[in-house]
C-alpha cells in the first residue's frame, strides 16, 4: 500500500501528533511520517516523536528577525522531506500568505472550536462565557484567513453546566485525537481535496463540514 508521505508541525507536548503516530504504527492510518518539526527546541512532543523512531527538527523563530524570514527557513525545512500533506498539531504561529500558497491545498489544522465560531486563542472559557451549549473541535484546510479554511470535518462536545476550561478541554481534546487521523486518512486515501476554494468529499463539495459523532471516527 502506498503511504502519504506527511510532516507534522508542533510547539508543545503534541498530543494529536501523538495520536497521528499511534494510528499510523497500528496500520490504521496510511501516512509515512518524514518528520516532525517544532518552533521551539524544548517542546515535549520531539522527545516522543523521537521514542517513535520518527525524524525530528527544530526551526526556533527566535532565531529569525521576520515573520516572513522565519517562515522562509520553515518551510526549507519542511520541503526537504518531499511531504504531500503538512498537519498542524498544535504550532502556534501565524503562517504568513506567501507560505500558505506554497502548501495551498496540502495544509491541515485542527482548530478546538466548531468553525467558524470561536476563531484564534482560548476557546474553551470563551464558550464558557458566551453561555453555548456545545462546543467542540474542527479540522480544516489552511487558507490566508487566520482559522477561516473550509471546514472538513467536526465533532460536538455538550457543555456541562460545572465545565470548567480545563475539563471542556479534556473532553474537546479526546475528539480532536480522533478527528484529525479520520481527516488525514480520507486525504491519504485520494478521497479528500481542496479545490476551487472550497473542500471536497468522495468527488463533490462539502457544503457543510461532515459531522462525526463523539467517539465515532467513521463515515
Amino acid at each position: 500500500m502506498n503511504k502519504l508521505p506527511i510532516v507534522i508541525l508542533i510547539s508543545g507536548r503534541g498530543s494529536n501528533m501523538q495520536a497521528i503516530l499511534d494510528q499510523a504504527a497500528r496500520g490504521e492510518l496510511a501516512v509515512d511520517i518524514r518528520a516532525v518539526i517544532s518552533n521551539r527546541p524544548d517542546a515535549p512532543g520531539l522527545d516522543s516523536a523521537r521514542a517513535a523512531g520518527i525524524h525530528t527538527a527544530v526551526v526556533d523563530h527566535r532565531e529569525h528577525s521576520s515573520r516572513a524570514e522565519y517562515d522562509q527557513a520553515l518551510q526549507s525545512a519542511i520541503d526537504q522531506y518531499q511531504p504531500a500533506l503538512v498537519v498542524l498539531a498544535g504550532f502556534m504561529r501565524i503562517l504568513t500568505p506567501a507560505f500558505v500558497r506554497h502548501y495551498q491545498g496540502r495544509l491541515i489544522n485542527i482548530h478546538p472550536s466548531l468553525l467558524p465560531a470561536l476563531r484564534g486563542l482560548n476557546t474553551h472559557q470563551r464558550a464558557l462565557e458566551a453561555g453555548v451549549s456545545e462546543h467542540g473541535a474542527s479540522v480544516h484546510f489552511v487558507t490566508e484567513e487566520l482559522d477561516g479554511g473550509p471546514v472538513i470535518v467536526q465533532a460536538r462536545v455538550p457543555v456541562q453546566p460545572d465545565d470548567t476550561a480545563d475539563t471542556l478541554a479534556t473532553r474537546v481534546l479526546r475528539v480532536e485525537h480522533q478527528l484529525y487521523p479520520t481527516a488525514i486518512g480520507w486525504f491519504a486515501a485520494g478521497r479528500l481535496h481542496y479545490r476551487d476554494g472550497a473542500a471536497w468529499l468522495d468527488e463533490r463539495p462539502l457544503i457543510q463540514p461532515v459531522r462525526l459523532d463523539c467517539g465515532d471516527a467513521e463515515t
